[in-house]
């Protein structure tokens, strides 16, 4: 994928003011969205039983096919689409995706034109890229994916880890370093399974790879 020149796409992209054009399809993305996020944190800290893993991969699958069924219609659910947070919410979907991964690859390339066009997050889009490397078995490009370890989150493999901060700068990620200790600082904190979930802000929203 030819990421070209992330950075001026990063200033260029612009939410919409106007109302989204289909809110039905907003509300349902975000309502399944919500769901899945209330059993994700459960999931990545290895806590559900083998039954509630497979139905809850079956949810994600069902939840792709939305998503998928939306980029046939429409292409990339984006800003104009279905808002911000209808936006948000698709990209979660794609990001949990991890059992589905030609749908994930093909929801990182319609989202990365969508990002150019001006109707979706670049930084939401670095962490969906991301995850489309690991799971092809590539060094990730921005440092955004996490496994479990024996002392909190560490970040899978990059390539050319070197220059990785340079590349999280040219789209608005704070230094690698800086993210890790705050992402193991709200793993200690985190909520408690089943008390209420947001939807995450772009930098909190990188989940743990391999914990299903």
């Amino acid at each position: 994928m030819n990421t070209g020149d992330l950075s001026s796409i990063t200033k260029r992209s612009i939410m919409p003011s106007e109302p989204p054009q289909r809110p039905d399809l907003a509300q349902e993305l975000i309502r399944r969205a919500a769901e899945a996020g209330e059993r994700w944190p459960s999931l990545t800290r290895g806590l559900l039983c083998a039954e509630d893993v497979d139905r809850g991969r079956l949810t994600d699958q069902a939840d792709a096919g939305l998503v998928h069924r939306i980029i046939t219609d429409h292409g990339w659910p984006g800003w104009s689409l279905v808002g911000e947070q209808g936006a948000t919410a698709a990209w979660l979907i794609a990001l949990r995706a991890d059992h589905h991964i030609s749908f994930q690859r093909h929801a990182a390339r319609m989202m990365h034109q969508a990002v150019r066009a001006g109707e979706a997050s670049m930084l939401q889009w670095v962490h969906l890229h991301d995850r489309c490397l690991i799971h092809a078995g590539a060094g990730q490009e921005y440092g955004t994916q996490y496994c479990p370890g024996p002392h909190g989150p560490e970040r899978l493999p990059v390539h050319s880890p070197q220059a990785l901060d340079e590349r999280r700068a040219r789209v608005g990620l704070p230094p690698a370093a800086v993210s890790l200790e705050a992402l193991r600082r709200r793993r200690v904190s985190a909520p408690p399974p089943g008390s209420a979930v947001e939807i995450p802000d772009n930098e909190s929203a990188g989940e743990l790879v391999g914990a299903a």
